[in-house]
Parts: structure tokens; sequence; C-alpha cells
């Protein structure tokens, strides 16, 4: 096998005609098809997988993808036409199932859906018998086959996706509803479509389906009965409507196909959580969301494709068909794909947020629309250049796989060449030959050739000359001088392919006469040939050493040609369209006209010996291999351009012989310079003006911020000390309270001890009664236990009586049953006796009446052998009877273990009651402290409730005041902030405007410098030529005096010839090599520097942004831990407010006490007010940036809070000296 191994790297285009052909398997990941290949492309990443197609397939026709988005369903056709699954989740996107036909043939299945549990596939057949298939797909099972047209198109089959047995089935004048029941697909709708063409359908909620016709109307079905509909003409451009009206005006009538192109064709449709997305006619997308109208749309917003702008019609892109439509798992991105193989996309949330019309962006890239038949690929940039007959002009870059420069022309290219610096490219039109540049932002022709329709064209490897195919004729030019330096003549068809060997001094020629020639690029003589008449070639390759040739051509045979003689012939099984060999000699590339790839080893095999790969959907029209011999690149008639790499068995790169450092240098004109040169005037003089506008913007905000703060420290100074006297008065009141409350705790101790007197009493006579119906209940169980007792000897007795009268029975019927048996025996006996006697009777007769015997003896035998069989039956019953009597015995001494197991059971309920009767004495006792606990909180609730309402007024009262405190405060609070946010956020932006400014100075002082440099080199230039000049002056001078004198004369003359001639070439050549390499040191230096200084201001910001981060960080968690402290001690507060409360609850004196709950509560509520502020102010102070004020502030509220601690701590312990102790026992209920 070969040791070189050809990998699929990045692929560019897509594959139209396929239908489904764009799907999302997840938010970032995209699948299409292009070439033969179904491509999983990144859209973050911008990276491809591939996921090859079958081996002998001849293209792919429609794609699926599961409701999970595990599992993809490709459709080819092709000797064996099939579907297949694969699994997207495992690596390489393994092969899951193969599904077929079975026994019905398929030429291509049409179309395919995935039912919503992903368990089940359907797939719709093409004609002439449009059958559906419904599959298990997992276990390769056809559940039920359906023919679903018998004359239109199928277009469309889907899933309900809550129904895994409901499917719609659309096409031409085609609209059905099938449902799967009993291994069988049956018609549940009966809509007759009156020769509608619909293109496509979607499901919506509760089994409604909206389709898209031909004419441009929308449908809405429910449950196949048609609910709304929709006419798009509404969204047709001015101008289409009116040509439409002056046809009518003028009765000319428009035949059926320009009018169904006119009409907006509804090609795509699919279905979101808002309503749904349809194609409105050529390059316009109509979202539509459901109005509050029952089975109602509106349409909110109309998508378009914009025009290309280096098309040369930039409104043909907006006449491109949708072909398929999709949306993201997450319904953010609209993606769609056009006829004309273009990927587009769009975010719906820009959709929605632009006014008026929304446009598309590409998905990726620009691709080819048409046949491929030019490539080519420079050596020194990374760069590839293609041409179709879409009549544009496309350069790659395979390193970065972008799009590099695209332009479209008026005529179609037929051939492309890239010059090997990759400044220049050289197109084959249908009228010229064009020669043009390729600057920063265009192609540009500066030389035109009258060469027609040039099919072939290509550079030398030294880029000093160009050959070019004219019919059977080969101009080879020079790129310097545009002459033609050769017209080589010789092939008699059309020459199809030419290629220069590695020192440019030959060119190897094919055509289609079946000739090879070697021509001398010097002296233009042919040296070598080779003439095949039954082959025409069609594509030659040169080995790296120039002496064996490489040919393919329509006989599907690879030749190697040596000295005008075919050496070798590898034979194959299809035609061979192009040849490519490797620079290093380790193996050849062939394309076929399948579209694959074949990687043959070199020397040549005598066997078929290749690796081959699946790359295109068309005949490979161009094969080229880059300059480090790294990556392969084909195109094809399928408009797809393919990137290979090329590496060994273990996945390694080739080696190279030298590392390749590819050039960086553009082209451009002289008039984009100066343009570009006026734009940075411009920006510098805006520079310098923004920075003057911001200091003097920033020393005004300074100078009001100062204001701000200065005022704001004068108002929390006021608020504070308006606190502290708040405290003061607080502390004086709750001294006041402090004594009433010692008061009041006496005197409810005092009643709490009378009460739990009168309750003892109470308590001791309710016991008593208890007692006596304990006693009572003692007597009721003995009775019951005895009336059991009796109840189990009865039934035992029952039970052994009906026993001993069951065997008895049983017993008489098996003696019967046994005499009938001895009877029988004894008649069969008897009756085998008299047979023997009548068998020996008829032995002794004659042989005459043998006849008569054997008539008698078979009647006598029938009769035995029914008597036989009836007796075996009798016996066969009297055993059956036997063995069901000895079965109901068995059953009898069941019953019989059932009852004493019931008897047991019987014993355990009586000692589960037992249990229970201790257990209800156990709960009597502890009803009885129940009670008593009762009744004591009854008492407490009652006191309570009184005591509650009073203080819920006085609650609500402060509420209402503090809140109207609090508001306006806040209010500030959050202001200050908001305005503190601006200010760094403005701050922030003047630092990186600052960085910005001051990185393009240093940029442009650099430039200044090398500009400096530059000019003095000039100026030492001039004095060199001065010097030599005023030399050759007074070298002449010398040379007059020796006029007359004509041999001196001459000697003088070739001394200054010497002297001066040879000398100033030597320095012009030496100065200008050295120029030429000083300028490339110096302008690399300069770039050094730039990045150095940019690494460096970058290494900066970033430390400066962690260490505010750091800051901010900080800050922030001191904040919080304070805010956390204060909310711990807040809810201290609240649980001793409440048991405070609680306890003042039991004081007689209603009046007295709610004076004094009244002014603690006060006191506790302004002292929360009074953390809540000073919080406040904190929190505000550190969000100020850090002011002396903060400081002062957060030292002040600490102070506070350690004094409030303080005293809530004293109260306290006052409390718990006057609170009761549990063993206590409260006074008696009072009724």
């Amino acid at each position: 096998m070969a040791t070189v191994v050809a990998q699929s790297h990045y692929i560019f285009g897509l594959r139209t005609g396929v239908r489904n052909n764009l799907l999302y398997s997840d938010e970032q990941t995209v699948i299409f098809p292009c070439g033969n290949n179904c491509v999983r492309y990144n859209i973050d990443q911008k990276c491809q997988k591939f996921i090859p197609g079958t081996e002998g397939s001849q293209g792919m026709k429609a794609l699926a993808i599961s409701t999970n988005r595990r599992y993809l369903a490709v459709s080819e056709c092709g000797e064996n036409t099939a579907i297949t699954v694969y699994d997207l989740q495992q690596e390489q996107s393994r092969k899951r199932k193969k599904l077929s036909g079975g026994e019905i043939p398929v030429e291509e299945f049409v179309c395919m859906a995935f039912s919503p549990d992903s368990k089940y596939l359907i797939g719709q057949a093409a004609g002439p018998d449009w059958t559906l298939f419904f599959w298990m797909w997992e276990k390769q099972k056809v559940m039920a086959t359906v023919k679903t047209s018998s004359t239109g198109t199928i277009t469309q089959v889907s899933f309900n996706p809550q129904d895994n047995a409901q499917i719609c089935v659309s096409g031409n004048g085609v609209f059905k509803i099938f449902r799967y029941a009993g291994e069988v697909l049956k018609q549940s709708s009966t809509f007759k479509p009156d020769s509608q063409n619909f293109l496509c359908h979607t499901w919506m909620p509760k089994e409604q389906v909206i389709v898209g016709t031909e004419t441009g109307q929308l449908m809405l079905f429910d449950s196949g009965r048609l609910r709304w509909e929709m006419n798009l003409t509404s969204a047709l451009s001015a101008h289409v409507v009116e040509r439409l009206e002056e046809n009518t005006e003028s009765n000319e009538t428009l035949p059926t196909a320009s009018a169904t192109s006119i009409l907006p064709r509804v090609t795509a449709i699919v279905g979101y959580s808002k309503g749904f997305v349809c194609s409105a006619g050529p390059g316009t997308v109509c979202l539509f969301e459901k109005t509050d109208e029952t089975d109602q749309y509106k349409r909110t917003k109309k998508i378009k494709i914009p025009p290309e702008p280096f098309s040369n019609e930039p409104s043909s892109a907006e006449q491109q068909e949708i072909s398929t439509l999709c949306i993201s798992p997450s319904e953010d991105t609209l993606s769609a794909s056009t006829h004309r193989g273009q990927l587009y996309s769009l975010p719906l949330s820009l959709a929605e947020l632009q006014k008026g019309d929304a446009h598309f962006e590409f998905m990726s890239h620009s691709f080819h629309s048409g046949v491929i038949p030019g490539l080519s690929s420079c050596i020194r940039k990374p760069l590839i250049a293609t041409c179709s007959l879409d009549r544009s002009v496309r350069i790659w870059n395979f390193q970065t796989n972008v799009l590099e420069m695209y332009m479209e022309f008026q005529e179609e290219a037929y051939s492309i060449a890239l010059h090997p610096t990759g400044l220049y490219i050289l197109v084959g039109f249908s009228d010229r030959l064009r020669l043009m540049n390729l600057l920063i932002d265009d192609i540009s022709t500066f030389k035109e050739f009258n060469i027609r329709g040039c099919r072939e064209c290509v550079f030398s490897h030294g880029g000093h000359l160009f050959a070019v195919v004219n019919g059977n004729v080969i101009n080879i030019f020079s790129t310097t001088t545009f002459d033609e330096v050769l017209n080589l003549k010789g092939h008699n068809e059309k020459v199809r392919s030419i290629a220069f060997s590695a020192d440019d001094s030959r060119l190897v020629s094919c055509g289609m006469d079946g000739a090879v020639y070697e021509w001398n690029t010097l002296s233009g003589a042919r040296e070598s040939e080779n003439v095949l008449k039954s082959c025409s070639y069609t594509s030659v390759a040169i080995s790296p050493d120039s002496k064996t040739f490489f040919a393919v051509g329509t006989d599907c045979t690879l030749k190697e040609i040596q000295d005008c003689q075919i050496i070798k012939e590898v034979p194959g099984d299809v035609v061979c369209t192009t040849v490519a060999m490797l620079r290093s000699g380790r193996a050849l590339f062939v394309g076929t006209s399948i579209g694959t790839v074949r990687v043959i080893r070199y020397p040549l095999p005598i066997q078929k010996d290749w690796l081959e790969y699946q790359a295109h959907a068309g005949p490979i029209t161009k094969m080229v291999i880059t300059f480090d011999d790294q990556f392969l690149l084909t195109v094809s008639e399928d408009g797809c351009l393919l990137i290979w790499k090329i590496i060994d068995k273990e996945g390694r790169g080739l080696k190279r012989e030298k590392e390749l450092v590819y050039s960086e240098e553009i082209l451009i004109t002289k008039l984009d310079l100066e343009e570009k040169n006026k734009i940075l005037r411009n920006l510098k003089r805006r520079e310098k003006e923004l920075q003057e506008e911001n200091k003097y913007q920033l020393s005004l905000r300074d100078i009001t911020y100062k204001e701000k703060i200065n005022q704001l420290t004068e108002k929390f100074i006021q608020q504070i000390n308006s606190l502290n006297t708040e405290i003061e008065v607080l502390k004086t009141e709750k001294e006041k309270q402090q004594a009433a409350h010692s008061k009041v705790l006496s005197d409810i101790l005092e009643k709490h001890e009378k009460e739990l007197q009168d309750l003892e009493s109470n308590n001791n006579q309710k016991l008593m009664l208890e007692y006596e119906k304990y006693q009572d209940l003692q007597l009721k169980l003995q009775r019951v236990q005895q009336q059991y007792e009796q109840q189990l000897q009865s039934i035992e007795e029952s039970k052994v009586k009906d026993l001993h009268e069951m065997t008895r029975v049983h017993e008489a019927e098996l003696q019967k049953k046994k005499m009938m048996l001895t009877q029988c025996q004894e008649e069969s006996k008897q009756q085998v006796q008299e047979f023997q006697e009548y068998i020996k009777q008829v032995e002794e007769e004659g042989d005459l009446e043998i006849q008569d015997i054997r008539l008698q003896y078979k009647q006598l035998l029938g009769e035995e052998k029914q008597t036989n069989a009836k007796l075996k039956i009798e016996s066969d019953t009297t055993k059956k009877s036997f063995q069901n009597v000895q079965k109901e015995i068995e059953n009898k001494n069941l019953e019989i273990e059932k009852l004493k197991q019931e008897v047991q059971k019987l014993q355990a309920v009586i000692r589960s009651l037992e249990k229970d009767i201790v257990g209800l004495k156990n709960s009597v006792e502890e009803r009885d402290g129940i009670i008593q606990d009762k009744e004591k909180t009854i008492y407490g609730l009652v006191k309570n409730t009184d005591m509650l309402k009073n203080t819920v007024a006085v609650l609500e009262f402060k509420k209402g005041y503090i809140q109207e405190q609090i508001e306006p405060k806040e209010n500030e609070i959050k202001e200050l902030k908001e305005q503190m946010q601006e200010m760094e956020g403005e701050l922030d932006e003047f630092h990186k405007k600052n960085t910005q400014q001051q990185l393009k100075i240093a940029e442009l002082n650099l430039k200044l410098k090398t500009k400096d440099k530059e000019m003095q080199k000039e100026m030492q230039k001039v004095q060199d030529t001065r010097t030599l000049l005023n030399r050759l002056k007074s070298d002449l001078h010398k040379c007059v005096d020796n006029i007359q004198d004509p041999q001196k004369l001459k000697e003088n003359i070739r001394e200054l010839y010497k002297l001066h001639v040879q000398q100033s070439e030597a320095v012009e050549t030496v100065g200008g090599d050295t120029d030429i390499l000083r300028e490339h040191y110096k302008q690399r230096e300069h770039f050094e520097q730039i990045i150095s200084s940019l690494k460096k201001q970058l290494i900066r910001d970033t430390k400066v942004n962690e260490a505010n981060n750091v800051k901010l960080m900080k800050e922030n968690v001191i904040l919080i831990k304070e805010i956390n402290g204060l909310r711990q001690e807040l809810s201290t507060v609240r649980i001793q407010l409440h048991n405070y409360e609680s306890q003042s609850t039991f004081n007689k004196s209603k009046n007295k006490i709610s004076t004094k709950t009244r002014a603690t509560k006060i006191f506790i509520l302004e002292v929360f007010s009074c953390i809540f502020f000073h919080t406040k102010a904190s929190t505000a102070s550190a969000g100020s940036g850090g002011l002396m004020t903060r400081m002062n502030f957060e030292q002040e509220a600490e102070k506070l809070i350690e004094l409030q601690r303080l005293e809530i701590q004293r109260l306290k312990q006052e409390i718990d000296g006057q609170i009761p102790s549990s063993g206590t026992k409260l006074p008696p209920l009072t009724n």
C-alpha cells in the first residue's frame, strides 16, 4: 500500500439539489452536503469535520436529523439505493444502520424524516410508484408501506412533533395525512388540493399544518381541513407589480411558466415557538407570529439577501431562491441555503431590533455557483486562485481557510494561473486573455492578449514566462516584456494540459489527438514525443527529475512515459481526468470522472494497488499540489474546492527540505496610498483636538464632584448629631420602663401561684372519674375474652365432625369404583378366552371357508377394537375420578391447616388487644398532661390577644412614620451611586482612549524616524554622484589637452572608461543589493519594536485591571460581612422584642402597660433606624471611592452598635432574673 495518505482538511462550497441541505446538530455546528461528503462546520471555531459518502454512490439526494440531534440520515442513489444513519455523538460519526426498500425496487429516496422519539424513520421513494416506507430503523425493520401519489411528485414528508403515529405528505396535487395503526398506514384526511403544487410544509401546535404553494399562498390545515389562507403577492417588489399591471392593461396574457416565476414561490418553511418563517419569493424570507385571534398569523418582519458588492450584477444575489431554512436549537439564529450554493445566517434578535427590512450575512464565505475549470497556487504566498463559469474569480488562503478576494466579470472564465510571487494572475476569458494585478482589495487588469477561449494557461516556476493554449497551438510569452517568445505547433487537435519542468527548460503538453510532446523552452524544438491515437489525453504531469511524464486519458489507464516510450500502465475501471505528482516523487494523485481521488505510490505498481477517497459529486477538473508538498487541492464540476492534507500513515506531515516562509507583501496603487495618508493626517489632527477637549472636561468634572462630596459630608454630619440626641432620649425612656416592668412582674407571679392551686384541685377530681371508667373497661375486656374462647371451641368441634363425614363419603365412593374396575377386568378376560377358542375353531376349518372367515374376522376385530376403546375410556375416567377424590382429600387437609392458622391468629389478636389496653392506660395519662398544658395556653392566649391588638396599632403608626423618613434618604443614596458609576465608566473610557492615542503617537514617531533615515541616505547618494561628476570633469579636461594626438586621446578615454563606467556599475549593483537588504532589516526591526511595545502595554494594562479587580473584590467582601453582621443583630433584636412583648402581656393594668410598651418599642425601632441609616451611610461612602469621611462614619456606627449591644445584654439579664422558673405552677383556670 502507499505510504502517503490524503486527509480531508477543508472544503469550500455547497451541493445544491439535495433536499433539506442545511441542518443544525447543536448551537454552534451546522451540517451541509459538499461534494460527496457531509460537512460538520463549527461556526465559532471555523473548523470542519467530514462524513464521507459510501463507495459506489452516485450522489446524495436528501438529509434528515433526529429531534434529539444525535442521528443523521443520508439518502444516496446508485446501484444499491439506501439510507445510511450516522451517530453524530461518536468519534468520526460512526455508521449505525443502512436502510433499503427490501424486495420493493427503489431508484432513490426523495425526502426523509425522523419521529419525535427518534425511534422511527420515514422515507419517500421516487416515482413512478412513490412508495412511503415506515421503518423501525434500529432493527432495520419495515413496519409499513403505502403509495402516496399516482401522478404528482412528492416534495416533503414529516412526523407530527407530538405524535409518532401521524405523518404528513405534500407534493404536486398531493396533501395527505396518514396514521400508523395495526402495522398499516391509513389516510385520515380527505382534503382535495385542486391541482395545487405544495412545495413545503411544517407542523404547528394542536395538530395544525402550514403549507406553502408554488403560487405564493400559505394555507393552514387543522385535522385535514383548511382553516386559514394568505396570499404572499403583497410581498412582491413594486417593479414586479407594475409589470403585472402593464400586462393586464395591454391584454397580454403571460404564459403559465413566466407567471409562476414572477409569483413568490414558498420553497421553504420552518416553525418555531413564536410562529413560523417562510420564503417569499427570490431572496426574501418573512417572519410570521401568531395573533390573539384563533388560527391567525401576521407578518412581523422581512429578511432579504443583500446585494454582493464585488458582483458585476449586484441584484443577481437578491434573485436567489431559498432552498432550505433552519433555526438553531435555542431559536437564536436563522440560517438559509440558496439554489446557487450559498449559505446565509442572521440572529433573530438582531432582525427584530432592526428597523425596516433586515439583511442576511454569509455564514462563512461566498462560494462558487458553477463549474470550476481553473485552479492554481503560488510559491511565495499561501494562496489559491480559482475561476468558474459563474463569471467569478476568487482568491483563497489555505492557511487561514479564508476567502481573500472575489471579483465578478462580464465574461466566463475558463482557465487561471497564479504567478509564483502571488502578486499577479493570468485569466483566460471567453473574449481574450487578461494579465491582472492582485491589489490590496481589488483585481485590476493591466495587459490584455487577443486569445479567445483560452482553456489552459500556466506560469513557469521562475515566473519569467507563461504558456497559453490557443486551440492546438501553445504560445509562450515573457512576463516582463509581454512579447511572444515561442509559438509551439505540432498538435492536430486541442491541447488539454501543459506543464513546465522544475528548471523551466522544458514544457510538456498533451492533447485530444493522443500525443504527448516535450518542448525545449529556449529553442522551441520538440525533443521527444509519444502518440497513441486510441486515447484522448486530459492531463499530464512531470517527475521531479524531468525525465518521466505521467498522462491520463479516456482509456482509463495511467501511463508512465520515458524516452518517447510507455514504460508502465496502471489500468483502472473509471476514466481518469487529472494527475499530479509530489515534488519528492513518493506518490501520484489521480482524479477520476466519478469525483474520487486515488493515491498511487511511486514506482508504479503492476496490479491495482491504490487508496481511493470519496471527494466530489462530479468529475474532477483540476488538481494541484502546493509547493511544500503539504496540501492537495482539487476542484470539480460540482463547484466545490477541496483542500487535502498530505500526511504519512502515522498522521505526520511530509518532511520538507527547507522551511518555507511566506511573504506578506501586497500591491497598492499610488492613489490609494495618498488617500490613506490624508486620512492619517486628519485622524492625527482630530486626535489632538480630542485630547484637549478631554482634559478640559475632566477638570470641570473634578470641580463639580468635589463640591458634591463636600455637600454630602455636611449632610451626614448633621444626621449623626441628630441620631446621637435621639439615642440619649431613648436611654431615659428605657430606664423608666424597666422600673414599671419590675412591678408588673411581681403582680404576675402572685396570680400565677393562685391559678396553679385551682388547677391541682380540678385535676384531682378528673383523675378520680377517669379511674372509675378504667375499671369498667377492664370488666368489659374479661367478658369479651370469655365469649371468644367459647366461639373457638364450637368452631373446632364443627370442623372435626365435617372432616369425619367427608372421609366416610369419599371412602364409600372409592369402594364402588374399585368394584366397577374388577368387574370390567373379569369381563375383558372372558372375552379374550372366547376369542382364543374361536380362533382355534377357525384354524380347524378348511381352506374353502378362508375368505368368509377373513371377512368375519375383520368385522369382529372392528367390534373388539371399539369395545377395547370403550373400556380404555372407562378406565381413564375411573382413574381421573380417583385422582379428583385424592385432590379433594388434599384440599380438606389444607382447609384443616388453614383453620389451625386462624386459631393462632385469633390468639395473636387477643395478645394485641391486651397490649392496646396497656397503651390506652398510657394514653389516658398523657392526655391528662396535654389537657393541663392546653388550659394553660388558652389562658395565656386570651390575654395575649388583648395586648396584641393595642401593639399592632402602635407598630403600624411607627412603621408609616419610619417609611416616610427612609424613602427620601434611599432615593438620595441611589442617585449618588448612579452618579459615581457614570463617573467611573467615563474615566475608564478616557483611560482607554488615552492609551490608544499614545500607541498611535508611538507608531507615527517610529515612521518619522524611518523616513528621516531614508532622507539622509538619499542625500548621501546625491553627494556621491556630485563627487563622481567633478572627477569626471577634471579627467575630461586632461583628455582635452591630447585632442591633437589621437592615440593618447584613445588611451585616456579607455582609462576613463575603466575608472568610471565599470566602478559605477559595480557600485550601483552592490549599492542596490545592500539598500534592499538594509530596507528589509529596517522594516523588520521597526515591526519588532512595535510588537514589543504593544506586548508591554498589554501586560501593564492587564496588571492594572487585575489590581483594580482585587481591590474591588476586597471592598465588596468587607461590606458584605458588615451587612451580614448587621442583619444578624437586627434579627436578634426582633426576637428579644417579641419575647419582651409576650412577657409583658400578663399584666392586668392595660393602660399602664400600653404606655410603657409603646415607649420600649419606639426605643428599639429608633435604634434599628439608627443602625439602618448608619449602614446606608457606610455603604454610600464605600462606593464613593474610599474617602476619609467613610472611615469616620464607620467608626461612629461601630461605637453606637457596641453601646446598643451592651444595653440589650443588660436588659436580658434583668428579665432573666425576674422571669419565673419552669417548675412553678400556673394559677387554675376560671370559667
